[in-house]
């Protein structure tokens, strides 16, 4: 069985990591992603909730001010612990907006993402 796309929604998100080893292991352990290795220099992302591939690692030099990537908790202050257990920074404390609770952090390779919960 596999999720329809849909249009104009966020398909697929590509990271750009220096050491796809290194991200597997950080995004495994922040978020319990699973991954598909396609060879040496291209990993498939799972999250566990869609039954295809919702993302990927791409091995190069990490951009700066590449899209920002908003993910979802049901907890935030929990997914903000594992983050920072996982080797991830802080880069914007954890903030009220209009829909909830947001904060920023980057990852390993300095990709700098969001987590948000109402």
């Amino acid at each position: 069985m596999t999720q329809a796309h849909h249009h104009h929604t966020i398909d697929y998100i590509e990271f750009t990591v220096r050491d796809i080893t290194a991200a597997q292991r950080f995004y495994g352990a922040a978020f319990g992603w699973s991954f598909e290795n396609y060879g040496p220099h291209y990993a498939g992302i799972r999250d566990g909730h869609n039954p295809r591939e919702i993302g990927g690692f791409t091995v190069g030099e990490p951009r700066p001010g590449g899209p920002l990537i908003v993910l979802y908790s049901d907890d935030l202050d929990a997914t903000l612990t594992r983050i920072l257990a996982a080797g991830g920074l802080l880069v914007k404390e954890p903030f009220t907006f209009p829909g909830g609770r947001r904060f920023h952090f980057a990852d390993p390779d300095g990709n700098e993402l969001g987590v948000w919960s109402t």
